[in-house]
Parts: structure tokens; C-alpha cells; sequence
């Protein structure tokens, strides 16, 4: 055994006598009834952060922009979830598996509070047990048609935290902190953790930041200064969001009503979000050659690229088979295609990709790979061109 070595056997060229052929696989797979397109934990290195508030908060957020939100609880000693969105009904399930609870604007919930009898009762369990509830929350529950679920993961690096990341395929994680300088630390143990597991971090989201005084507008930093800058420079990592203390959230959690916050500090978080594609994710551009196409459904092919952790991987050039109308974006939607980059579309293609909710940016020139290239940096926007020359006919991809 090589001095150097880190025991990812599948990696490594050496022909050692420690060598271990077929590494362990703790992957499993959802409920075969389960259609979930992204998800994303949201972990912290210590208790007390207000993780469990972010959680709710950013299922709140994305299901006001229209996409069909999931929270899985994982936090089983401490499940916080139920109470912030005012839930008394019990999770229930029947021969073909376990559904979860719905919250009153539709978004699915699963935690083991809504499988006890009484809530106040506690979870006494040792934590291979508790991390296999976790599991099991994946690949016994009914999760139909979720666009972003949610993990709310307890704090730290142990148990439940390991079989998320070797057990679900998260396709990023957010990291929660506050302002104190302790937090530093903690949230380097989390980024290490996640480096080590291959997760992506998508950044971090400081909670009690500041106090704005009502009465004169001025901001106190109640717990210091910020290190949120800091912390982020030093794992390059981007600040998504900084929430103040304001006595609304709390009131709103503790009566069980978080689903009627306004989170307009997280309404950045949407575009990120968006694009968080995971370790598989198709981008198609439509292209005359290597340049983004004037018009959908009239361009000579699709290029599509194979994206893995923000990163291109692959590209093919596929023929435009025809712009019969609604044709393309079934195609393309067929194809795994998670993202369409064009200059101008019609508004019937615009809305059928809206329903497969395949993200649509309109308005593009230039370079095909370079458009890739900026929207994985985030800042490729959509203009929200439409082709109107064609509409009464029924092209460029139109009804």
C-alpha cells in the first residue's frame, strides 16, 4: 500500500495486496412510484443555526415559483418541520408504500413526528437506526412528482449525515451558519466532509445576521460581526442569502404558519437553484453549426451537452428531426433535456416546456459551448424572446 493512499481502490492504478476490487455500494435507489428531479441538503456543523427554518423556508420559496417541493426530515431526534407548517394529520401508507403529509400550498412532507402517536414523544434510538429511518424515508415513501426535495439533515458529520450522502444523490448541499467566529470552524468540517463524500456545495446561507430596528431602520449585529465573507473566500464558496433576527419568523414557525412568510431573502436563491443541475444534467442549444440558432424550431440541430458538477463532460450535435407543432419540445424532453438555450422560441413551445419544467433562456447569441459555459456560472438571463413571425402557423415549435 502506497503511502499516498486514500482507499478509493476504483481510482487507483497500484496492484496492492490491500487492493479492494469492488468498494461497497450504499446507493439505493427511491420507491419505483417516486419521480424526484433534484434534491438538495441542507446541513449545518452545529446545532442551533436556524437549518431546519432555511429548509422550510427554501420549500416555501420554490413552491411560489411554481415548482412542486418535497421536505424529507431527516433531523429524526429533533423534527421541527411539522410543527413550522401547522401539521396535525399523520403520514399513512398501504400495500404499495408510505405518503407523506401534504402542508396546506401543496408541499410534500415526511418526518418521523408524523409517525408517532404523540409528538412530544421521544425518538430513543441509537444512530444506525435512526439513519436507517432516513433511508427509509427515500425508498418506502411515495414521492410523486417532486421537482426540489429538501433534506434537512441533523448537525454534524455522524451517522445520518454519512448514509445521506453515500445512500440519496444529492445533487448539492447549502450550509447553513451564523455570524459567530466559532462557526468558522464548524463549517470547514462540513465543507471537508462534503469534498470527501464528492458532494457538490451550492454555499451558504447565514441566519440571524443582523436586527433591523423597527422604529429607525438601523441594522445591529446582535451576535458581532459577520465571518460570512470570510468563511466563504477561504472555500470559494458563494453567499446565497444572509436572514435577519426578526420576531415574524419566529411567530410565524411557532404558530405554525411558515408557509405565510414573505422569504424575500431567499428569492435569490431561485436562480441558483435552477441551476443546480446535479452530477447529470442535459443542456440543449439550439445551433446553426457552433452558433446559438435565431429561431427554435427553424435551427439545423441541437447541441447537446452532458453537464456533471457544473462541469461540461460531453457534447453531441443532434439533428432537428422537424418543427411540426409541439413536436420539439417532446423530443428534446425525451432526450433528458433539463435546460434549452435558444435566440427566440414561440410561445407554445415556451409553454410546453414550462409543464416538463425544462428551464427555457431565450435571447441568446454567440458561441454554443460559451452560453453553456456562462449559465453554469449563473449569469446567462433570459430575455424572454419570442418568435412572433411564425406563431400563426404554428412554428417554431408552437401549437
Amino acid at each position: 500500500m502506497s503511502e499516498n493512499c486514500n482507499q478509493t481502490c476504483n481510482t487507483c492504478s497500484d496492484n496492492c495486496a490491500e487492493r479492494k476490487e469492488n468498494p461497497t455500494d450504499f446507493s439505493a435507489k427511491p420507491h419505483e412510484l417516486s419521480r424526484i428531479k433534484r434534491v438538495v441538503g441542507i446541513v449545518s456543523g452545529k446545532g442551533g443555526v436556524g437549518k431546519s427554518l432555511v429548509t422550510s423556508m427554501l420549500a416555501v420559496t420554490m413552491n411560489r415559483n411554481g415548482y412542486s417541493t418535497a421536505i424529507l426530515d431527516a433531523d429524526v431526534t429533533g423534527p421541527s418541520i411539522p410543527k413550522a407548517f401547522g401539521l396535525k394529520e399523520k403520514a399513512f401508507g398501504n400495500e404499495l408504500g408510505l405518503f407523506p403529509v401534504k402542508s396546506k400550498t401543496g408541499i410534500d412532507i415526511m418526518s418521523v413526528n408524523l409517525l408517532l402517536a404523540n409528538d412530544t414523544d421521544p425518538v430513543v434510538w441509537r444512530g444506525p437506526v435512526i439513519a436507517g429511518t432516513v433511508k427509509q424515508f427515500w425508498t418506502d415513501v411515495i414521492w410523486s412528482d417532486v421537482d426540489f426535495m429538501f433534506i434537512d439533515m441533523p448537525p454534524g458529520t455522524g451517522d445520518v449525515p454519512l448514509t445521506v450522502f453515500q445512500s440519496i444523490p444529492i445533487d448539492g448541499i447549502i450550509i447553513v451558519t451564523s455570524p459567530q467566529e466559532l462557526v468558522s470552524m464548524i463549517v470547514s468540517k462540513a465543507v471537508k466532509m462534503a469534498e470527501m463524500m464528492d458532494i457538490p456545495i451550492i454555499g451558504l446561507v447565514e441566519n440571524m445576521a443582523f436586527f433591523k430596528c423597527p422604529d429607525c431602520d438601523k441594522k445591529y449585529k446582535i451576535f458581532g460581526d459577520s465571518h460570512i465573507e470570510e468563511i466563504a473566500n477561504k472555500h470559494n464558496l458563494k453567499v446565497l442569502a444572509q436572514i435577519p433576527i426578526d420576531s415574524r419568523i419566529a411567530s410565524a414557525c411557532d404558530k405554525g404558519m411558515v408557509e405565510l412568510l414573505t422569504t424575500e431573502w431567499l428569492d435569490g436563491l431561485v436562480d441558483v437553484l435552477e441551476q443546480t443541475g446535479g452530477k447529470n444534467m442535459k443542456i440543449a442549444v439550439a445551433s446553426e453549426q457552433d452558433m446559438v440558432a435565431e429561431h427554435f424550431g427553424h435551427c439545423a440541430g441541437f447541441n447537446i451537452f452532458e453537464v456533471e458538477n457544473k462541469k461540461i463532460v460531453k457534447s453531441e450535435l443532434v439533428a432537428n428531426p422537424g418543427h411540426k407543432p409541439g413536436f420539439l419540445p417532446n423530443f428534446l424532453n425525451d432526450l433528458g433535456v433539463k435546460v434549452i438555450i435558444s435566440g427566440g422560441m414561440g410561445g407554445g413551445a415556451i409553454e410546453i416546456f414550462n409543464e416538463k419544467g425544462i428551464k427555457v433562456i431565450t435571447g441568446v447569441k454567440g458561441q454554443t459551448t460559451a452560453a453553456v459555459e456562462q449559465y453554469l456560472q449563473g449569469v446567462l438571463q433570459s430575455t424572454g424572446s419570442v418568435c412572433h413571425e411564425h406563431q400563426h402557423q404554428g412554428e417554431c415549435g408552437n401549437h
